[in-house]
């Protein structure tokens, strides 16, 4: 697969001024709930409609989806207000009924994607479809593997592609429901610029106040559009609800995002802005692995302190200055700053122990 400015074909033909949202409920629940979402949604920027017919849950005995049916009433709201459907497929029956119920969009959920037996099967299904089929990130962290995916499909012939970012699970405890791993998402648009990137920022949240500052930082690195979970009554959603957000949270979102690559944008300040939100991401990155090392550090210390060790290891902090400067050229560093870095970490550890063996 080779980036092809053909990509974004399908994302042109929807003729916007914005980026592209797609916005509805977790999942279908009622026919009314579907259709009273469609109408507080069309006269939004909503031009696409998803909700979950079939979910998938971690456990047994959660709500798995209405099924089948729920397709007649994306049907019907597509008919009464004119935006198009989207659903998730999982195997090859749920393409055959979303095809057959006209479903313009579909997409291909994290677990899904992990496994090359599902993405194979969904591909055979839909070879050679015009619909829209946009692949999510796999749970965990690989580019390689999500790449396979997209490729999978593409050799299947389906020109309409485009890539869906929900982050990745992680056991570790941070804000987030899925760690955005935003770097992933930018090493896959760098190697295909033109493969429409969608970011979820529902699954990357987990919680609705999160929601607004995913989408500005993904606009900010120039995201194509936004697949956001919306629902008339958010609390009441039968999955999900702590990351649902209302139609009209939607509209106001909408228009308080900042876009940063506006037709008529001066080229170097809409490269400057792109990079500089990289930068920013990164550096976040840094101050997260920076933080977590200093919680071993304190485990250590309280080691240390129980077995009535000295603070300072000589031999063991000669081993991590040599072990990191070998590897500075690697990562294109100069020894010099690799040495300054690792002496400014060290004395930061150091004063977490002695804090910790004071006491």
């Amino acid at each position: 697969m080779k980036n092809d400015k053909q990509l974004k074909n399908w994302l042109h033909n929807f003729n916007l001024n914005h980026p592209l949202v797609i916005a509805g409920p977790c999942s279908a629940e009622t026919e009314e709930q579907v259709l009273t979402i469609a109408h507080q949604l069309k006269d939004t920027d909503t031009s696409v409609m998803r909700a979950g017919i079939w979910k998938p849950r971690t456990r047994p005995g959660n709500f798995e989806g209405v099924g089948a049916i729920g397709l007649e009433w994306l049907k019907r709201a597509k008919e009464e207000t004119g935006l198009k459907i989207a659903t998730e497929v999982a195997n090859k029956t749920h393409v055959e009924l979303a095809l057959k119920a006209d479903v313009d969009v579909l997409w291909i959920g994290a677990r899904s994607t992990v496994s090359p037996f599902i993405v194979q099967e969904i591909a055979d299904a839909l070879k050679g479809t015009d619909k829209i089929v946009l692949i999510k990130n796999p749970v965990n962290p690989d580019l390689a593997l999500w790449l396979g995916a997209v490729e999978r499909f593409y050799t299947a012939d389906i020109k309409n592609l485009g890539v869906i970012h929900r982050g990745f699970s992680t056991y570790e405890k941070i804000k987030y429901r899925n760690n955005p791993e935003w770097q992933i998402a930018v090493d896959l648009q760098s190697r295909f610029p033109d493969l429409p990137l969608i970011v979820d920022p529902s699954h990357i949240a987990g919680d609705r106040d999160l929601v607004f500052d995913i989408c500005q930082t993904a606009l900010d690195l120039n995201y194509d559009g936004l697949m956001v979970e919306t629902h008339h009554a958010p609390d009441k959603a039968w999955s999900d609800a702590a990351q649902q957000i209302t139609p009209a949270f939607l509209d106001q979102m909408t228009i308080d995002l900042k876009i940063r690559n506006r037709e008529g944008e001066d080229k170097f300040n809409t490269d400057i802005k792109q990079l500089r939100s990289k930068i920013d991401l990164i550096d976040d990155q840094i101050l997260e692995a920076l933080g977590k090392r200093m919680k071993v550090a304190d485990s250590i210390g309280y080691l240390k302190k129980e077995n009535n060790v000295a603070i300072l290891q000589p031999e063991r902090w000669n081993a991590i200055l040599q072990r990191l400067i070998a590897n500075a050229d690697e990562n294109d560093l100069s020894k010099e700053f690799v040495i300054r870095f690792l002496k400014a970490i060290h004395q930061e550890s150091i004063q977490h122990q002695h804090k910790i063996i004071s006491q």
